[in-house]
């Protein structure tokens, strides 16, 4: 047995965009319905519309063009519960040439006991068991929120900076400017 050695394992697929999000893997869902994805609002949804661009960065600084990225977030309310209008779950998948996750959606609210804020879970190569992080608002008052006051000095790296068109996200998965995750 000594001569047998392990073989190589993709953790993420190579099925993953096949059965998580097909119609970036250029598959139709046939009789599945819409489509997930990163549109979450309706045009009659009531909020702030926004752009949530996020970029995901290995430990070498290179994009992760192939990442599997969902989000959960409370609606303007504050609220987590869905309505017909707006859906607070997503999945996207990078794209594949420029790496960015879009996602458009309603900006979050304040909730008795969090500042606004979105749940972002990452799925991708070389990650065993999928990431957790948080992503906050530079332009909100965050200091209250029990979980951006835990993470101290490294808060920062789970800040999102308002551009022209939304907001952008940085997530770096390891080295000295590593996003803050949770444990699972």
């Amino acid at each position: 047995m000594a001569d047998f050695k392990e073989s190589p394992s993709q953790t993420a697929g190579p099925y993953v965009h096949i059965g998580l999000a097909p119609q970036m893997a250029g598959l139709e869902q046939r009789g599945l319905g819409a489509e997930l994805g990163g549109v979450m609002a309706s045009d009659a949804a009531k909020g702030e519309r926004i752009t949530l661009d996020l970029y995901i960065y290995d430990g070498e600084g290179a994009l992760v063009k192939d990442a599997l990225v969902e989000i959960w977030q409370p609606g303007p309310d504050g609220d987590f519960g869905t309505t017909d209008d707006f859906a607070n779950w997503g999945r996207q998948l990078a794209n594949f040439e420029t790496g960015c996750v879009r996602f458009e959606t309603l900006k979050p609210g304040f909730s008795t006991e969090a500042a606004p804020h979105i749940l972002i879970w990452i799925a991708a190569r070389g990650i065993n068991i999928a990431l957790t992080t948080r992503v906050y608002f530079e332009d909100e008052d965050n200091s209250s929120d029990p979980v951006f006051e835990l993470a101290g000095s490294r808060a920062g790296t789970m800040l999102a900076k308002r551009t022209n068109v939304g907001y952008r996200h940085d997530i770096y998965l390891q080295g000295e400017r590593e996003t803050v995750f949770m444990d699972a």
